[in-house]
Parts: C-alpha cells; sequence; structure tokens
C-alpha cells in the first residue's frame, strides 16, 4: 500500500468582529475596531497590517493620484463609520424596552416584554433563558409594527425587569417601563350604550 503525504494544516485566524481574515478586515466597514481586536488578540498579525511600516509600504507602491484617493475613502470610511456609532448610540438612548402584564382570563396572565432587540440582545436566547429561570412557557412572536415580542406565562413583569438588569448591566434602567393591560369589561347590558 503506497502512504500518502499529508500536508500541514494551516491555522487560519478570523476577525472578532467582521469575522474576515485579517487580510480583508479593511474592505469591510469597520476597519478601526478590527485594528483595535487584531492589536490585543493577535499582535503578530497586527504588526503585519496595521504597522506604520506595512501601511507605508502599501501606499508607496501606489500612484501619486490612488494615494490620494485612498487617504480620501479612508476618511470617508472613518466618518461613516463614527456616524454610525453615534446613530446607534442615539437609537439605544431613545429606545425603551416595555415589560406588559396581560389578562388572559379572570386570573390569568402573561407577560410581553418589547424593545429588546434595540439593545442588541438575541431575543430567541433572552426567551429561551426566561423559559428556563422562571419554569414557564415563553415564545417568540413577530409583532404587527415590526419588531419580535417575547410572551412568558404568567404575572412576572417585576422578576423579569429586575433579572434582565442583573443579566444585562449594560441596559439603562430608567429605559425599562412596566405596563398592565387589562382586558375591558362588558357593559351589564352586553353591548353599547
Amino acid at each position: 500500500m503506497a502512504e500518502t503525504a499529508t500536508l500541514p494544516l494551516k491555522q487560519v485566524v478570523y476577525c472578532g468582529v467582521c469575522s474576515l481574515p485579517p487580510e480583508y478586515c479593511e474592505f469591510g466597514g469597520t476597519t478601526k475596531k478590527c485594528s483595535e481586536w487584531l492589536e490585543k488578540n493577535h499582535l503578530d498579525l497586527h504588526q503585519k497590517y496595521y504597522s506604520e511600516d506595512a501601511v507605508a509600504a502599501g501606499l508607496s507602491t501606489l500612484s501619486v493620484d490612488a494615494q490620494k484617493r485612498a487617504e480620501k475613502d479612508a476618511i470617508k470610511k472613518a466618518a461613516k463609520a463614527e456616524a454610525a456609532e453615534q446613530r446607534e448610540a442615539e437609537k439605544r438612548a431613545s429606545s425603551s424596552i416595555i415589560i406588559k402584564r396581560v389578562e388572559r382570563n379572570k386570573r390569568k396572565h402573561v407577560t410581553a416584554i418589547t424593545g429588546l432587540e434595540a439593545f442588541g440582545l438575541d431575543i430567541k436566547t433572552v426567551a429561551k433563558a426566561l423559559g428556563k429561570k422562571f419554569a414557564t412557557g415563553s415564545s417568540v412572536t413577530k409583532v404587527p409594527g415590526g419588531g419580535e415580542e417575547i410572551t412568558v406565562q404568567g404575572d412576572l413583569s417585576e422578576d423579569i425587569e429586575e433579572w434582565l438588569l442583573e443579566q444585562y448591566p449594560d441596559l439603562p434602567d430608567d429605559n425599562i417601563e412596566l405596563v398592565e393591560d387589562k382586558k375591558k369589561k362588558k357593559d351589564a347590558a352586553g353591548g353599547a350604550a
């Protein structure tokens, strides 16, 4: 039987920010964040792609016009990324998480939670964790106005608020609203007056 030669496996590093190999990070919109991540986690690769020598070597191969365009593009990309971060921060500051207690029948209640996606939380993961934590049913449904809502069986609005703040300390306490939604009772006559 003939032996086959095996080649050593090459270890590929993927960026923790944009999930591309580091040599392609410059083509994404998060070059600055990618550079910071690479500097923290893989200093050798950071030196290879982002050191002053590497940048100067890359620019020296371009024509003067191309160098000017590259500089303008880099400035534009940085400004665009900064504006996107600022919009995201403003969106988070103005967004709110609504925890609504909804009455079903006489003494039966469900708790509905909306607004978590604005804070970058994975709705399905939170729903699953809530179901486990409170040993009850929880589900994710689409809301007519857009977005998703977590529905948890039981009257757990205050407990869920405490749990969210404990699990996700980045959530602003002021942005969480507790709302009670009661069913409208029908008139004694059985209809409109």
